[in-house]
């Protein structure tokens, strides 16, 4: 589908933030920031080769936080228009009154904010209709249920599709939005051999449709990892060198990143307080954050708080380089923010010496 139904332009929301930041100044505010999103997008999925949803979303947002001085209100609104938009304000001044003062709240630091909105190529609608998302979904599912005899079930295909804009302003001046898209197909089988029965899936997600692997592709090696698990066996405990395929190493990274987290570090329930420039893992291991690569699935050229993003190392040679922070959780630990208001960006786990057969 196109995004040809949006209600409201890139600029015209990037207008609509600076104008709720004029609100929330005259009713006395000494520091706002908004944020406001716009989204479109549909899903398809089969089952057995018989559709089973056919969804669509149409959402828009705006929220805002006030401060005054040391006190902060916060509210959100799906209603864009200009009387809900000023009442939205007056309620987030209105729950300002009522909080307590907390010293390290605020926005970040003004030189700090992005100057050059970069265009990291993140938006390239998709202009598919219903019956073709049916027809891939239904060659995606064939093919995983073609793999083997034993793939005696379906938990069904799906392919969506999702566009959206975004645009944020504060108190500094800063006023920064993008456009951006989000598309994927994915198949999960259930497969029976004796006593035994297992369910794999698989699947691929890009900016762009054209990135995509093909329908068969994903339908194939879908059924091909549900079938690996039939009949697996236990070992006896031992200390081995493992490998870890992607979804599952992913996993690991994740609670790495967790551990490294501003909120977690700051609230002290990660198990790597103190650890910058400590060893925290093998030497092998080199993680590297790059927020502005082309058509990246966590690229942005700023953060949730206007803060200009930037590529860094994360662990370099199994020593912990950064962690991640918003402005918040920086000054609870009484450092400088690292780009990072709502999350990391693209992370590459860098290649070893070694390849799979060494």
């Amino acid at each position: 589908m196109a995004d040809s139904g949006f209600s409201y332009s890139l600029d015209e929301i990037k207008q609509m933030s600076e104008d709720v930041l004029k609100v929330a100044k005259s009713y006395g505010a000494s520091a706002t920031e908004a944020e406001l999103s716009l989204s479109i997008g549909q899903n398809v999925s089969v089952r057995l080769n018989e559709v089973e949803n056919i969804e669509y979303n149409r959402d828009k947002g705006m929220s805002v936080t006030v401060y005054f001085g040391q006190q902060k209100g916060h509210a959100s609104t799906s209603d864009l228009s200009p009387q809900a938009l000023k009442d939205t304000v007056a309620a987030a001044c209105n729950i300002a009154k009522y909080t307590a003062k907390d010293e390290f709240c605020g926005l970040a630091d003004a030189n700090l904010m992005a100057t050059d909105i970069l265009d990291l190529d993140l938006h390239h609608p998709w202009n598919i209709s219903v019956d073709e998302a049916i027809a891939i979904a239904k060659e995606c599912e064939a093919a995983a249920l073609g793999v083997d005899a034993r793939i005696t079930n379906s938990e069904g295909a799906s392919v969506s599709t999702s566009s959206g804009y975004f645009a944020y302003s504060n108190s500094h001046g800063f006023t920064g939005g993008y456009p951006s898209s989000r598309h994927g197909i994915s198949c999960s089988v259930i497969a029976e051999a004796e006593a035994s029965m297992q369910r794999d899936y698989w699947y691929s997600t890009s900016r762009a449709s054209v990135d995509l692997e093909s329908a068969f592709d994903i339908g194939k090696l879908a059924g091909e990892r549900t079938v690996r698990r039939l009949n697996s066996k236990k070992i006896k405990t031992c200390q081995v060198p493992i490998l870890f395929e992607a979804p599952l190493a992913s996993g690991l990274i994740s609670s790495l990143i967790s551990a490294i987290s501003g909120g977690n570090l700051y609230r002290k329930s990660s198990f790597l307080l103190d650890s910058l420039g400590q060893q925290v893992a093998s030497p092998l291991l080199n993680i590297y954050e790059d927020p502005h690569i082309k058509k990246g699935l966590a690229s942005c050229p700023f953060d949730n708080e206007g803060v200009a993003s930037h590529a860094r190392q994360l662990v370099k040679d199994g020593v912990l380089q950064g962690y991640v922070l918003g402005s918040y959780s920086a000054r609870k630990l009484g450092m400088q923010t690292t780009g990072n208001a709502g999350g990391n960006h693209n992370l590459i786990v860098q290649s070893g010496a070694h390849d799979f057969a060494g």
